[in-house]
C-alpha cells in the first residue's frame, strides 16, 4: 500500500543537473502512473536555473533546492513510496549510505531507483559500483543491461537490481521526408547537436563549428541549426569551458545567414530536423528513435574519449565531407534493437519489467536494508572521500554543521542567500571557463 495518505503513490526525485532532472522526473512517471511528485535539486555547480527547468518542461507538485543533509532529513520524516536518485555516481553513493542510515531499523522503507541519463561510454565500472545498493539500477538498453550485470558479477556483487528499460524521453512523431523544398513549408534542416564537454579543446570545437557553417555555405537552400544545451553562465551535467556562443563570434566571416545557434527542447528541434549531426550526444538516440537520418561524426577520430566508439556497428558513422557531398547514413536495425531505440514501435513495453518490479516492491511487507557494495571495509581509501564531499561521515550521517534550509527562513534571508549563491556560482564558472584554461596553457609552455 502507498505510504501517502491518498491513493496516489508519493515519489521524491533528487537531481543534480537539468538533464538528470529530466531523466529522473520522466522515469518516475513512466514507472508509476498518477504519482504525487516532489522534486529536490541538489545544490552544486550544475543546479539547473529556472530557464533550464522550464526548457525541460517537467512539472512537480513541489520543487526545492537542497543540500545532501536537507534531502536526507526530508527522507527521514516524509512518507515516500519510492525515491529516484538522478545524480552523478558519487552523489548516488553518498545518498545510498545516507538513506541506509536514515531508514535504519525500519521494516518498510521507500523503494530506491537510479540509473543513467544517456549513453554510457566511460567510467563503466566506477559509475556502476557507485550506484550499487539501489533496489533498481535501470539500464537503457539490452546492451547496457548485459554490461551492467557483468560488472556486478565480476566483483561478486548482487546483479539482481539491474533492470532493462529505455531512455524515458524518447518519443515524438516518426520522421517522414515529405518534400519540404517543393512545398515551401520550411527548408531542409540540418541540426548539429553540440555537447558541453565533447570535444574538449578549443581547436576541435572551433573545427566542428566551422564545418557546420561551411555546410550551410555549401548548401544555401538548407538551414543549419547549432543546438546548444545551455546559455553562457549556465551549466548542465558537464562543465563547458569553451561555450560555442563565444567560438561563433570568432568564425571567419561570421556564421552565414542560414546557420544559427538555437536553444529549446530537443524534441521540438527534432520536429523540424531532416538530418541530425553530432559527435556522440544522446540526441542521436532520440533522433534514431524517430527515424530521422542521423550522423555520428568521425572527423576527430573514433575514440573512447569522444564517446563515438559507442556507435560502432550503428551505420551512422560519417564525416562532414561525406555529409557535404549528400551522404545520408542508414542505421543498422540490429544495432538499434540492442540499444533500446525502439523504432519498430515496441517502446512502450520497454518499461514493463521495471513497472512490475516496482509494483512488487511497493506491495512487499518489508524491504531489506540498503547495502551498497562500497563500505568502509571494501573501499576504505575511496568511500570516505565520496561521503565527505557531501558532508557525510563514514556511517552516512550528516557531519556537524552540515547546512539545512529551514522552511521557516524569512523571505529577506532567502533573497540574500540566493544572491550570494549566484555570485559564488558566477565566480566558480568564471574560474572554470576563463582562469583554469589560462593556467593550463601556462603549464604547457
Amino acid at each position: 500500500m502507498p505510504a501517502s495518505s491518498s491513493n496516489r503513490p508519493r515519489v521524491a526525485v533528487l537531481a543534480d543537473s537539468d538533464t538528470r532532472w529530466k531523466w529522473g522526473a520522466l522515469t518516475a512517471n513512466r514507472l508509476v502512473s498518477d504519482i504525487q511528485f516532489d522534486g529536490y535539486l541538489l545544490r552544486g555547480r550544475a543546479t539547473p536555473t529556472p530557464r533550464q527547468l522550464d526548457e525541460v518542461g517537467v512539472r512537480a507538485d513541489s520543487l526545492r533546492e537542497a543540500t545532501a543533509a536537507d534531502f536526507l532529513r526530508a527522507m527521514g520524516r516524509e512518507p515516500y513510496d519510492f525515491v529516484v536518485l538522478a545524480c552523478v555516481g558519487g552523489a548516488v553513493q553518498a545518498m545510498l549510505h545516507g538513506l541506509a542510515r536514515a531508514w535504519h531499523g525500519r521494516e518498510k522503507r521507500p523503494v530506491v531507483i537510479t540509473g543513467y541519463v544517456g549513453v554510457v561510454y566511460e567510467k563503466l565500472a566506477d559509475g556502476l559500483l557507485l550506484r550499487h545498493g539501489a533496489d533498481l539500477v535501470l539500464a537503457n538498453s539490452r546492451h547496457d543491461a548485459d554490461r551492467f550485470r557483468d560488472v556486478y558479477e565480476g566483483v561478486g556483487a548482487d546483479s539482481g537490481s539491474v533492470t532493462e528499460t529505455a531512455l524515458p524521453f524518447l518519443g515524438g512523431a516518426p520522421y517522414k521526408e515529405s518534400g519540404y523544398k517543393e512545398s515551401g513549408d520550411r527548408p531542409y534542416t540540418v541540426t548539429f547537436a553540440a555537447q558541453p564537454s565533447v570535444p574538449v579543446s578549443r581547436a576541435d570545437r572551433g573545427y566542428l563549428l566551422r564545418r557546420a557553417a561551411g555546410h550551410a555555405r555549401r548548401h544555401p537552400d538548407r538551414e543549419v541549426l547549432v543546438k546548444l544545451r545551455s546559455k553562457p553562465g549556465e551549466h548542465t551535467t558537464h562543465i563547458e569551458e569553451l561555450p560555442y556562443q563565444k567560438l561563433a563570434a570568432k568564425v571567419p566571416g561570421g556564421l552565414p545567414a542560414n546557420c544559427r545557434l538555437v536553444y529549446g527542447h530537443m524534441g521540438e528541434v527534432l520536429d523540424r530536423t531532416d538530418l541530425l549531426v553530432t559527435v556522440s550526444s544522446t540526441a542521436a538516440l532520440e533522433s534514431l528513435h524517430r527515424r530521422i537520418p542521423t550522423a555520428v561524426l568521425t572527423d576527430l577520430g573514433i575514440r573512447e574519449i569522444l564517446g563515438n566508439h559507442h556507435f560502432l556497428g550503428s551505420g551512422c558513422l560519417a564525416s562532414w565531407d561525406e555529409l557535404d557531398a549528400g551522404h545520408r547514413p542508414e542505421p543498422d536495425p540490429r544495432w538499434l534493437s540492442r540499444q533500446g531505440v525502439a523504432a519498430d514501435g515496441q517502446y512502450e513495453t520497454a518499461f514493463d519489467e521495471a513497472r512490475a518490479r516496482v509494483a512488487g516492491l511497493l506491495a512487499a511487507d518489508r524491504l531489506p536494508p540498503i547495502k551498497p557494495y562500497y563500505t568502509p571495509a571494501t573501499a576504505p581509501g575511496y568511500l570516505p572521500g565520496i561521503l565527505a564531499r557531501h558532508h557525510l561521515d563514514t556511517q552516512g550521517e550528516p557531519l556537524p554543521g552540515a547546512s539545512a534550509v529551514s522552511e521557516e527562513t524569512g523571505s529577506i534571508r532567502r533573497v540574500v542567500r540566493s544572491a550570494v549563491r549566484d555570485v559564488a556560482r558566477g565566480a566558480y564558472r568564471h574560474g572554470v571557463q576563463r582562469v583554469a584554461p589560462v593556467i593550463r596553457r601556462m603549464g604547457e609552455l
